[in-house]
């Protein structure tokens, strides 16, 4: 791990809100405000001419522009090598687009600190190994040293032990606190179990969703009130991009006024029609009651999955701007016994725990300079952390009751402590094979189908005349710097091939140096 000269920060890369925050030189997590003056920059853009973009505009903003130049959501989209945008004869991938993002963030904060070069960036525990690549990647093309992604979850824990004083303090005595994290943000949902004492912090079990999040709450509201339009007025106004990006921003407004009131009124004009919608919070429940359930189910598998049992954990924590809602607080109580705790800032604790995690890392990468550097050193060289794999790592094995079928075999389930490696043994299918071929999957399924492709590699120069059923090693995990590892070794001629995974759909040095040629083209404002 190397550290660049220059600021280092922690960012959270957010659906719908991203912010950025460093480590202050008295131990405190500082977010810097963007240019508006706010901790909190949305993750929209509107793309304009020339090369012009424009990063976290105003709800007036994005209700002027045209339909096809704003880019809502794309961090659902990280790691997905079909999604495609073009704008100006170029093709603007998720990690292009998030890049800007980043750019703005960094633009905004070297205002106040620079330059910044070093950052951790956070994404949801359940994003699986091509979305976190895109993630790297993003950063690589904005500019920036990307020393590690870290989990949302985490970090929001590490916000709250840190800055209460529980966690970095050798001095105190080593008792263990259990902490539940439900992280609903704008567009994906983790939960995750932690423990931790003044030293050490573990990760013990986590799941989530990432296509789950505030969208789809507000898209409920935008379902219902078009489908009000459509019984008074006989027009329906989701077919018309411009009507529906309107109804969006009004529907998201009104989301948020039924997290502090009872009730909200929508107004929507289209076709010379005009709609004033009361909706009461009792309403609202009731047509996203299937989704807040979802994610109670997920909280309790978690907990089971965990062997915690709810009622002896020590806190509650609400992380992401859509667990201001009132149900979900509600829901929380239900399961675990205890009230959820708003201690912390649900849109900026993730990027103040990066910042604390950075400030870790560096730790062990620097010696402090003065009296009061060296004490902070101290309580940031004091605590160590162990994290879990999110989702299981597997090869792709022939079926042995069926040898035209192929299945997942899972060598290092999810929830396993990290760093992880298995070896197992498997046998030769053929007589005399040239090659060995090892594909390599993610995912909890024996379907292959439904796991993701990671990666593969093959093993030539085989001995000559190597019998079928010859055996064969596989070691497969993840090493000290959180990537995948694998090596295969033929043991009959003790001949192996070893990789470090860079998912084999992501982007290679080249086109990574393309694009970040291509966003510094851009003028992001």
């Amino acid at each position: 791990m190397k550290f660049e000269d220059g600021h280092t920060v922690g960012i959270d890369l957010g659906t719908s809100y991203s912010a950025i925050a460093r480590l202050d030189d008295d131990g405190d997590p500082v977010v810097l405000e963007n240019s508006q003056g706010r901790p909190i920059t949305p993750s929209i853009l509107i793309l304009g001419d020339d090369g012009r973009v424009v990063v976290g505009p105003s709800p007036e903003q994005v209700t002027e522009a045209a339909p096809d130049r704003v880019v809502l959501g794309i961090k659902r989209h990280m790691g997905d090598k079909t999604f495609e945008l073009f704008h100006e004869g170029r093709r603007l991938t998720p990690e292009l687009i998030s890049s800007m993002i980043l750019t703005k963030l960094r633009q905004d904060a070297e205002t106040q600190i620079k330059p910044i070069r070093n950052a951790v960036i956070t994404v949801p525990y359940y994003f699986n190994e091509p979305k976190r690549q895109a993630t790297r990647h993003a950063g690589r093309i904005a500019g920036l040293n990307v020393v590690d992604i870290i989990n949302e979850p985490t970090a929001a824990t590490l916000a709250y032990a840190w800055q209460k004083g529980e966690l970095g303090n050798p001095d105190l005595p080593d008792k263990v606190r259990t902490i539940l994290v439900y992280d609903l943000g704008g567009g994906t949902f983790d939960v995750t179990v932690v423990r931790y004492t003044p030293t050490q912090f573990e990760v013990v079990g986590t799941d989530g969703d990432t296509m789950l999040g505030g969208l789809d709450w507000t898209d409920r509201l935008i379902d219902y009130v078009a489908e009000q339009f459509e019984s008074k007025f006989g027009l329906e106004p989701r077919g018309d991009a411009l009507a529906k990006k309107v109804l969006m921003v009004e529907c998201e407004a009104a989301k948020r006024e039924l997290s502090l009131w009872g009730k909200s009124t929508i107004s929507f004009e289209y076709r010379g029609q005009s709609l004033e919608q009361e909706i009461h919070r009792d309403k609202f429940e009731e047509l996203t009651q299937d989704l807040l359930q979802r994610t109670r189910d997920t909280t309790e598998f978690t907990l089971d999955q965990a062997s915690v049992d709810p009622t002896s954990l020590d806190e509650v924590l609400l992380v992401g701007g859509s667990t201001s809602m009132p149900a979900v607080a509600e829901v929380l109580e239900k399961v675990t016994g205890r009230k959820a705790s708003r201690e912390l800032n649900p849109q900026t604790a993730v990027a103040q725990g990066a910042a604390i995690h950075a400030a870790i890392l560096q730790a062990q990468h620097s010696e402090g300079r003065g009296q009061a550097a060296a004490a902070l050193q101290r309580r940031l060289r004091s605590v160590t952390t162990n994290d879990v794999n999110s989702h299981s790592l597997g090869v792709e094995i022939r079926d042995p009751d069926d040898s035209t079928v192929r299945r997942n075999h899972i060598m290092i389930p999810r929830n396993s402590p990290l760093p992880a490696k298995v070896r197992q043994r498997f046998k030769t299918t053929a007589e005399n094979p040239q090659s060995l071929h090892v594909r390599l999957l993610e995912g909890e399924t024996s379907d292959v189908s439904g796991c993701e492709f990671i990666g593969d590699f093959r093993l030539v120069g085989l001995p000559q005349n190597l019998p079928k059923g010859s055996p064969v090693e596989v070691a497969y995990g993840y090493n000290e710097r959180g990537h995948i590892e694998v090596t295969l070794r033929e043991m009959t001629g003790n001949s192996a091939a070893q990789v470090e995974i860079a998912w084999s759909h992501g982007l290679d040095e080249r086109q990574i140096d393309g694009m970040a040629a291509l966003a510094r083209s851009y003028r992001v404002e």
